[in-house]
């Protein structure tokens, strides 16, 4: 039977079975860890010690949205004695420097570069000026959020039982305060949701390694200082940090405790740049660092060899895994219908691939955000109906990564500013809590 269904196989079944079978060989794991979160419950860490913190914000023209964050931190239920605020005004033209001091940051650095443009240049400046004060060497490690964040009250507490239980970094539980402004903020929310519970979370239950995401994220000092500041200055610097932290062989943690909220772009100009850049910034990765996780692999200490082949999926680029199968049965039954090639059962097997690929990826999307939204339910800070509304629209903007993906292969990519505006009170959004 098995031979009979072989020999009815035409060239463009066998090229769509192989991209499955790939496909699904390299991403089953992950679906193991969804069981893994669903049943069993993360190590849980309390902290003897408070720590001493640095806290690094890079802020170009976020005079809207800094102080808030920076009040966040000083309502923090931490000493407060024990945080030092340190923002650097990235090429800033308006009075983000101002509103910060004003805010209350601990030190505001001016940087004025338009050579070397991006978060990661704006940290490495910020951290080599704190180690010019008296006081560098008490900083055991640094934070580093995005300007429009703002804290849940208990952060620090949370994220000091981490790194008191020896982690060298941590990433945390990255919320959304504008989840339901509109479908694209929603997409991002329910990503970054899925991320930090079905990722971050079985992750941290199988004493595997992290990794960090933009934001929300602490490094050990003496880390930052061996690497001499902060060197990753690719498109993607948390996820090059993470490969190479990895490589290394660094576990980063993550404390499912600890959330923060970010604000999502709501324009699908401002969503698209972003995520053009990102897209950018992991093939970046992926061609300077694959190699060495993929030796990582085996030649890791035991223990920590999965951890390279996971960091290896994250970073491969799994969407043109699903653009090339479009592509290669979309080239197929074009050529099939205008005479090229003999149609025969071809065109038949091409047209149904393309259906078949696509229907099952907004399938499993919806599926991952119908799982997300309904076991983070209680964090979301939004109405029923755009919760369930939103489960809708999900696949559609997990959809749009498609030609994002297709162009950042071809086109040069540059950081670009995206303007945060939404102001909000921490002490109502810390009052849900953590479910």
């Amino acid at each position: 039977m098995f031979e009979q269904m072989l020999s009815h196989m035409t060239f463009v079944d066998v090229f769509n079975w192989s991209v499955l079978l790939v496909f699904s060989i390299c991403y089953i794991y992950q679906f193991y860890y969804v069981f893994v979160v669903l049943t069993r419950k993360p190590p849980l860490q309390e902290a003897k010690t408070d720590h001493k913190y640095a806290v690094m914000i890079s802020a170009r023209n976020e005079s809207q949205v800094i102080g808030d964050l920076i009040h966040s931190i000083r309502v923090q239920n931490y000493p407060q004695e024990l945080i030092g605020i340190f923002v650097i005004a990235d090429n800033c033209t308006d009075n983000t420097a101002e509103i910060a001091r004003n805010a209350g940051a601990t030190e505001v650095y001016e940087r004025f570069n338009d050579k070397e443009v991006g978060k990661g240049y704006a940290l490495n400046y910020g951290w080599h000026e704190i180690q010019k004060r008296n006081d560098a060497e008490s900083f055991e490690a640094y934070f580093v959020f995005d300007a429009d964040n703002v804290l849940d009250a208990n952060y620090f507490r949370e994220m000091n039982k981490v790194f008191d239980g020896g982690a060298e970094a941590s990433t945390s539980y990255r919320n959304s305060k504008n989840y339901g402004s509109n479908w694209i903020s929603a997409g991002y929310a329910i990503w970054f949701l899925r991320e930090a519970k079905y990722l971050s979370q079985a992750r941290l239950t199988l004493n595997t390694s992290c990794a960090i995401s933009g934001t929300g994220f602490f490094i050990a000092a003496h880390v930052l200082k061996e690497s001499g500041g902060w060197k990753w200055h690719l498109l993607t610097e948390d996820i090059e940090f993470s490969a190479s932290s990895i490589i290394e062989g660094r576990r980063i943690a993550y404390c499912p405790t600890a959330m923060l909220y970010d604000e999502q772009p709501i324009t699908f100009i401002d969503s698209w740049n972003q995520r053009f850049r990102w897209a950018k910034g992991f093939y970046q990765v992926f061609w300077h660092y694959a190699g060495k996780l993929f030796k990582g692999i085996f030649t890791n200490p035991k223990g920590k060899r999965f951890a390279c082949y996971d960091m290896l999926m994250t970073i491969a680029p799994a969407m043109l895994l699903t653009i090339i199968s479009i592509g290669f049965n979309g080239t197929i039954a074009l050529l099939a219908i205008f005479g090229v090639i003999s149609a025969g059962t071809m065109i038949t097997s091409a047209l149904s691939s393309m259906f078949f690929c696509l229907f099952n990826f907004m399938l499993f999307m919806f599926i991952f955000g119908v799982l997300t939204t309904f076991t983070e339910w209680d964090n979301i800070h939004s109405t029923t109906a755009k919760k369930i509304g939103y489960l809708f629209t999900f696949p559609i903007f997990q959809l749009t990564y498609i030609p994002i993906a297709l162009v950042a292969l071809v086109k040069k990519a540059s950081w670009k500013p995206i303007a945060h505006t939404i102001s909000v009170d921490v002490e109502e959004m810390s009052q849900t809590g953590m479910k």
